[in-house]
Protein backbone atom coordinates (compact mmCIF):
# COMPACT_ATOMS: atom_id res chain seq x y z
CA UNK A 1 0.00 0.00 0.00
CA UNK A 2 1.48 3.53 -0.90
CA UNK A 3 0.30 6.70 0.64
CA UNK A 4 0.45 9.97 -1.91
CA UNK A 5 0.79 12.73 0.65
CA UNK A 6 0.14 16.08 -0.24
CA UNK A 7 0.93 19.02 2.57
CA UNK A 8 -0.52 22.31 2.09
CA UNK A 9 -0.09 25.47 3.89
CA UNK A 10 -3.46 27.57 3.07
CA UNK A 11 -3.58 31.87 3.03
CA UNK A 12 -5.74 32.62 5.81
CA UNK A 13 -8.01 34.95 4.00
CA UNK A 14 -9.09 31.76 1.50
CA UNK A 15 -9.09 29.14 4.41
CA UNK A 16 -12.58 28.19 4.89
CA UNK A 17 -13.72 28.50 1.12
CA UNK A 18 -10.44 26.21 0.37
CA UNK A 19 -11.75 23.64 2.82
CA UNK A 20 -15.27 23.88 1.44
CA UNK A 21 -13.56 23.44 -2.27
CA UNK A 22 -11.47 20.14 -1.32
CA UNK A 23 -14.19 18.42 0.67
CA UNK A 24 -16.67 19.46 -2.00
CA UNK A 25 -14.76 19.02 -5.56
CA UNK A 26 -10.90 18.19 -5.30
CA UNK A 27 -10.92 15.41 -3.22
CA UNK A 28 -13.84 13.73 -5.16
CA UNK A 29 -12.23 14.49 -8.28
CA UNK A 30 -8.39 12.88 -7.00
CA UNK A 31 -10.92 9.64 -5.62
CA UNK A 32 -12.38 9.83 -9.36
CA UNK A 33 -9.58 9.11 -10.70
CA UNK A 34 -10.11 5.52 -9.97
CA UNK A 35 -6.36 5.36 -8.79
CA UNK A 36 -7.19 5.53 -4.83
CA UNK A 37 -9.04 3.57 -2.89
CA UNK A 38 -9.64 6.05 0.40
CA UNK A 39 -8.16 8.92 2.15
CA UNK A 40 -7.73 11.60 4.78
CA UNK A 41 -7.75 14.86 5.08
CA UNK A 42 -6.21 15.64 8.21
CA UNK A 43 -5.08 19.41 9.81
CA UNK A 44 -2.04 19.43 11.38
CA UNK A 45 -1.85 20.84 14.71
CA UNK A 46 0.97 22.62 16.86
CA UNK A 47 2.41 24.51 13.60
CA UNK A 48 2.99 28.07 13.25
CA UNK A 49 -0.16 29.55 11.81
CA UNK A 50 0.90 33.01 11.43
CA UNK A 51 0.53 32.62 7.35
CA UNK A 52 -2.21 30.28 7.72
CA UNK A 53 -3.36 26.60 8.66
CA UNK A 54 -1.77 23.58 7.56
CA UNK A 55 -3.37 20.60 5.82
CA UNK A 56 -2.55 16.91 4.96
CA UNK A 57 -4.13 14.89 2.38
CA UNK A 58 -3.52 11.13 1.87
CA UNK A 59 -4.54 9.24 -0.57
CA UNK A 60 -4.24 5.55 -0.59
CA UNK A 61 -2.68 3.47 -3.88
CA UNK A 62 -3.09 -0.24 -3.44
CA UNK A 63 -0.14 -0.51 -5.75
CA UNK A 64 2.71 1.78 -7.41
CA UNK A 65 0.92 1.60 -10.32
CA UNK A 66 -2.14 2.67 -9.47
CA UNK A 67 -0.25 5.93 -8.41
CA UNK A 68 1.97 6.34 -11.63
CA UNK A 69 -1.30 5.90 -13.39
CA UNK A 70 -2.82 9.21 -11.22
CA UNK A 71 0.25 11.18 -11.52
CA UNK A 72 0.38 10.28 -15.77
CA UNK A 73 -3.06 10.74 -16.20
CA UNK A 74 -4.68 13.35 -13.93
CA UNK A 75 -2.01 14.64 -11.52
CA UNK A 76 -1.42 17.92 -14.18
CA UNK A 77 -5.50 18.85 -14.98
CA UNK A 78 -6.23 18.71 -11.52
CA UNK A 79 -2.60 21.02 -10.23
CA UNK A 80 -4.00 23.09 -12.65
CA UNK A 81 -7.01 23.65 -11.83
CA UNK A 82 -5.45 24.62 -8.06
CA UNK A 83 -3.57 26.86 -9.46
CA UNK A 84 -6.45 28.70 -11.44
CA UNK A 85 -8.71 28.90 -8.48
CA UNK A 86 -6.91 30.08 -5.80
CA UNK A 87 -2.79 31.22 -7.07
CA UNK A 88 -0.45 32.15 -4.71
CA UNK A 89 -2.32 31.76 -1.97
CA UNK A 90 -1.47 28.56 -1.46
CA UNK A 91 1.79 26.39 -1.03
CA UNK A 92 2.44 22.70 -1.09
CA UNK A 93 4.92 19.47 -1.52
CA UNK A 94 3.74 16.25 -2.24
CA UNK A 95 5.68 13.29 -0.82
CA UNK A 96 5.05 9.37 -2.06
CA UNK A 97 4.97 7.00 1.09
CA UNK A 98 4.55 2.95 1.53
CA UNK A 99 3.09 1.21 4.52
CA UNK A 100 5.64 -1.06 6.30
CA UNK A 101 4.24 -3.01 8.65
Amino acid sequence: MFIYNVTTKVSPHIHEDWVRWMKEEHIPAVMKSGCFTEYRFVKLLETDESEGPTYATQYFAATRDDYERYIAQHATALRQDALDRWGNHFVGFRTLMQIVN
